[in-house]
């Protein structure tokens, strides 16, 4: 499989929307992004992750795609992506695209020609359609809004959709079949094999433009009606067909999922799981509800907050189960995303990122890097509903998606447009962080970013396949990587201290604020430090 290289990768997801604007209309493109490769590369990252840059109508900024086989010409076109691929290649750079492979938008082609039937596809429908509601109410729908989407005809009755109406699911069919609802179609049916035939034609159809794989969006949602706890079997089992045609066909390419992948006991399809920024291990280390709330988010204080009223618990009970279960498997970790807060959010503050990025560069996981995350930028609160950001009336995503921050020029350098039709608004901050004015600070977030992504390439054992041993819990969280390195990170306000008698007389490779005592370490509010012990 692919991920040999993943395990030691990181990663810079880029929401193409907002990092670099180069034809002046207010909207980023790939061709800023390839007048940008420069400063990507000199972050020390390996691999590029794309959200979304597929033709589509951008009702959910992406994620409702019209046309799998061709860039949104807002981004540029094919040839662009291929010359992205080939530009970051030459700087040892690898480009991973997001694959939105559950629905498609309202505008895909498929979707529009089965609206215009007056009955099923001969060769089987693409889509989930139902004449009469289903006396059963089927969702798992975020929104909260209905499942079933009337028909807006001529097609009679009603399509599933996955999220918002504007997105129809695709037929991946069903695991459960009772009832007698026929519409129901089995996961060997005409349709669904036609639909995973298609994922397997995109999938070629970018690699051999030279993607190195995918992340795939709601990888698990593709058969319905499946449970979690018998491990979603029929949609593992689609998942490890289309991963051994990979291996025999493009065996370096990595799958890589929304999520964690169910254990069925079979072999595993995708080359790592992801710990998201608004699942329980994740939010409950950074997720100090300035951004808003969502129903399935532990209520929880985070573990990096001034006040100190945190735990590490939850997220070491999810690590540790998913080590037990696979011990090198490599589980990436953001320092944000596309969808919630980013580090820099409410209350947090400049001085508290270097705990922060510490640990995420530093814990067994495989990073990754959002951009803008490298100059501290900030989650933005009170963001306009652009493309669907706002899916929940306290869940704003826009406030994570604003133009990335290159220079004090207009707009930040993000766009030469007038400020108005920008994607969405700068940070009006006057002290908002830029690139350029981080640039040759050596004591600025840019530089502690470089830094620690130098370090970690530099030591193996603070990489994602060396081991990992807990020392101390709480404040200040220290553990030792590879038997070789310490760290130890106090996101508190508050000093801390902790008994390490081991590590006496350790040499501190990048510190702030650690004070070695007789049996361990003084380490002062939002303090943390790496540290080779004796004899490394």
């Amino acid at each position: 499989m692919g991920s040999d290289w993943l395990a030691d990768a990181v990663l810079y997801e880029i929401y193409p929307q907002s990092f670099a604007d180069s034809d002046g209309d207010g909207v980023g493109d790939l061709r800023g992004v390839i007048e940008r490769l420069d400063h990507i590369a000199s972050l020390g990252v390996d691999v590029i992750w794309f959200n979304p840059c597929f033709a589509s109508p951008f009702v959910d900024a992406g994620y409702d795609v019209a046309d799998y086989l061709t860039v949104a010409p807002r981004y540029g076109t094919n040839d662009d992506v291929a010359e992205v691929v080939a530009e970051a290649r030459r700087r040892g750079i690898r480009v991973v695209l997001d694959l939105v492979a559950g629905h498609t938008s309202i505008e895909h082609p498929w979707f529009r020609r089965e609206l215009a039937a007056d009955g099923p596809a001969p060769d089987g429908d693409r889509y989930i359609w139902c004449e009469e509601l289903p006396a059963r109410s089927w969702t798992r729908d975020m929104p909260g809004t209905p499942a079933w989407v009337r028909s807006p005809g001529p097609r009679k009755g009603y399509y599933l959709k996955n999220f918002y109406d504007e997105q129809p699911a695709l037929n991946f069919g069903w695991a459960s079949r009772t009832g007698g609802e026929t519409w129901r179609d089995a996961v060997d049916a005409p349709g669904p094999l036609r639909n995973r035939r298609a994922l397997r034609d995109i999938i070629a159809f970018w690699l051999d433009k030279g993607v190195a794989g995918f992340r795939v969006d709601m990888a698990f949602s593709l058969v319905k009606d499946e449970d979690w706890a018998d491990g979603l079997r029929e949609t593992t089992a689609l998942w490890r067909e289309l991963r051994e045609w990979l291996d025999e066909a493009y065996p370096d390419a990595v799958l890589i999922p929304e999520g964690t992948e169910p254990r069925t006991g079979g072999p595993l399809a995708f080359d790592a799981d992801f710990f998201l920024v608004i699942k329980a291990e994740h939010a409950s280390l950074f997720d100090n509800h300035a951004a808003g709330i969502l129903p399935f988010q532990p209520p929880v204080e985070p573990f990096f907050d001034a006040e100190g009223r945190g735990s590490t618990r939850l997220f070491l009970d999810g690590w540790n189960a998913a080590r037990r279960a696979d011990p090198a498997r490599p589980i990436l970790m953001s320092t944000a995303d596309h969808d919630f807060s980013r580090l820099h959010c409410g209350p947090r503050t400049p001085d508290q990122l270097g705990a922060a990025l510490t640990f995420l560069f530093t814990w067994g996981s495989v990073p990754c890097l959002y951009y803008g995350d490298e100059i501290g930028m900030r989650y933005l609160p009170g963001m306009p509903d652009v493309e669907g950001a706002i899916c929940n009336p306290s869940y704003n995503r826009a406030g994570c998606r604003t133009p990335m921050q290159w220079d004090d020029g207009p707009n930040a350098g993000f766009s030469t447009a007038d400020a108005s039709r920008l994607y969405l608004p700068i940070d009006p901050d006057p002290r908002r962080p830029t690139v350029a004015a981080q640039e040759d600070d050596p004591a600025s977030t840019l530089s502690f970013v470089r830094r620690l992504i130098a370090l970690r390439r530099a030591t193996p054992a603070l990489g994602a396949r060396a081991s990992i041993r807990v020392v101390h819990e709480g404040y200040p969280f220290t553990y030792v990587r590879g038997g070789s390195h310490l760290v130890v990170v106090n996101p508190r306000r508050e000093p801390a201290e902790v008994s390490v008698p081991e590590a006496a007389g350790a040499s501190p490779l990048l510190a702030s604020g650690v004070k070695a005592t007789p049996d361990g370490f003084r380490v002062d509010g939002f303090g943390y430090g790496i540290l080779a012990l004796p004899g490394h």
